[in-house]
């Protein structure tokens, strides 16, 4: 795990246990992460999936559906995604 993925610009707390807290919750997301691309056989940076998986976020498509329909787009950037859409 490099350094750059645990990049924190600010902590929303001071004390030493939300520090902790925080720095154990980024440890966590980057593993639970590290254990979607590995599953999937992602060919995608870290950031390619953490940001889809935080644009779906309160989307019920199952997670390999996402990464296709990502693939199928070519570059999410380009398209006017940028915005949360819920699809319940």
């Amino acid at each position: 795990m490099d350094q750059a993925a645990l990049a924190y610009k600010s902590f929303w707390g001071v004390t030493e246990n939300a520090v902790r807290i925080q720095i154990y919750s980024a440890i966590a997301t980057y593993c639970l992460v590290a254990i979607v691309e590995h599953d999937l056989n992602l060919n995608r940076s870290t950031f390619d999936v953490l940001r889809i998986l935080s644009m779906s976020l309160f989307d019920k498509t199952p997670i390999s559906e996402l990464f296709q329909r990502a693939d199928a787009m070519d570059d999410i950037s380009d398209y006017d995604m940028a915005q949360l859409c819920f699809n319940f």
